[in-house]
């Protein structure tokens, strides 16, 4: 299981970005994926995660109605679309899977990709 992360970079208060997250040795409809970011001295937080099963989805509160994460089974690619962005929105994104029979808000990652950096900043 592979992860790759991208998409990350300097964007203005206001703007959008979207990120892609490139999964390879397995296909999205048999991990459960999601995303994870850190803003520098932070810990790590949970910002989305996804189960192409149902298309089911969920967000952590910061980021609902600004953020929407789908995706790609035919491309193996997660995406999170991220609108309205906030400097608190600045920090490291990571996707990850999870081997999960069913998609929650406990969310937790067993497989990491590398990060991907968004500052939001004017």
């Amino acid at each position: 299981v592979q992860l790759q992360a991208s998409g990350g970079g300097l964007v203005q208060p206001g703007g959008s970005l979207r990120l892609s997250c490139a999964a390879s040795g397995f296909t999205l409809d048999v991990l459960n994926i999601g995303w994870f970011r850190q803003a520098p001295g932070k810990e790590r937080e949970w910002v989305s995660c996804f189960s192409s099963m149902d298309s089911s989805s969920y967000y952590a509160d910061s980021v609902k109605g600004r953020f929407t994460v789908s995706g790609d089974n035919s491309k193996s690619t997660l995406y999170l679309q991220m609108n309205n962005l906030k400097p608190e929105d600045t920090g490291v994104y990571y996707c990850a899977a999870q081997n999960h029979p069913y998609l929650s808000t406990g969310f937790t990652g067993d497989y990491w990709g590398q990060g991907t950096q968004v500052t939001v900043s004017s």
